[in-house]
């Protein structure tokens, strides 16, 4: 292996491992994937908008625009507020959740969200969090910006690698919870979580 072939595969490696540091963590869009995959429902779309996501989001830092966003701080406190104003009303949709055992039914029958509401809902998720602009735009993008062209690509190709494996391993993962989650009880200890974590997301945000 050449010097060049080295380096890139080196930088590749450590876009895969920060990448991972990142995303690896309780937060409302892995919440959110944990669910449908315990559900089953709309289990592709929402990898699928989850995975893009980073994707682009992770293009857009490592090009450089992670630099505009700490030149206007103003875009991340807009964000702040959008995203804290969406987790608190989710937080209070899984706390409802949690007290109508009619509707956390395991196996997917019952009330089925559409995939239209479910892809619009992951997406403000996404979009809305401002948890996911500073680690894949900010700390991705000035993580990146310490390496030369081309391996900072290289290094972005290894981070999106990253987001693919988790989100495709958390959602089909997590079916493999079902038969703890076929009582209702359980769906009431989960959205209970979820509304907890929310809830806690929201006040970070705020007190930030």
């Amino acid at each position: 292996m050449d010097v060049t072939a080295s380096s890139a595969a080196l930088a590749a490696l450590s876009g895969l491992g920060f990448g991972l540091s990142l995303i690896v963590a309780i937060g409302a869009q892995n919440a959110f994937v944990l669910r449908q995959g315990v559900r089953g429902q709309h289990v592709l779309p929402v990898v699928a908008v989850c995975a893009v996501s980073d994707i682009v989001l992770i293009g857009v830092g490592v090009a450089g625009f992670g630099a505009v966003v700490e030149s206007f701080p103003g875009i991340v406190t807009v964000a702040r507020w959008a995203g804290a104003a969406f987790l608190l009303v989710y937080a209070a949709v899984a706390a409802r959740r949690a007290l109508r055992s009619s509707t956390l039914i395991a196996d997917g029958a019952g009330t089925t969200v559409t995939v239209g509401a479910t892809v619009l809902t992951c997406l403000a998720m996404t979009w809305l969090n401002p948890h996911t602009f500073l680690d894949t735009v900010v700390l991705l993008g000035s993580f990146a910006g310490t390496y030369a062209s081309p391996d900072r690509w290289f290094l972005a190709a290894g981070a999106m690698l990253g987001s693919i494996i988790w989100f495709i391993a958390l959602g089909y993962g997590a079916r493999r919870l079902g038969p703890l989650f076929a009582r209702p009880g359980a769906w009431r200890v989960l959205d209970s979580l979820i509304a907890v974590i929310m809830l806690a997301l929201a006040i970070g945000l705020l007190l930030a």
